[in-house]
């Protein structure tokens, strides 16, 4: 775990979060800077840093924070639609260099987006 990297430090529970969903691999809590009216990350508590880098062995963990993401739409009242958002690289937009979904809905989106 990076010392620096600000998800891991929400897992150790040294920062923390409004927690959606938690099982022994994926966490997802509510954004601090919200771009909808509903906005959740959802992070492999193990430190990927961006997409690119996960492993054959990992390829799971993506599809659990799938379901993950799923089950807090569900929780949140999201049945008309959501949109998960997965940004990989800083030019792309990744801020923080740990791999995340972003769980937005409770308005409508456009498309494309950016």
């Amino acid at each position: 775990m990076p010392s620096d990297c600000i998800f891991c430090r929400i897992v150790a529970g040294e920062i923390p979060a409004a927690k959606l969903y938690e099982d022994e691999s994926v966490l997802a809590f509510r954004d601090i800077h919200p771009a909808a009216p509903t906005h959740a990350l959802v992070i492999p508590k193990a430190h990927i840093a961006t997409f690119n880098d996960v492993s054959e062995g990992e390829a799971a963990l993506l599809g659990r924070m799938v379901r993950a993401a799923a089950a807090v739409a569900r929780q949140e009242g999201l049945g008309a639609g959501y949109r998960l958002v997965g940004n990989c690289g800083r030019s792309a937009g990744q801020e923080v260099l740990h791999i995340h979904l972003h769980l937005l809905g409770g308005r409508d989106f456009g498309w494309p987006p950016g």
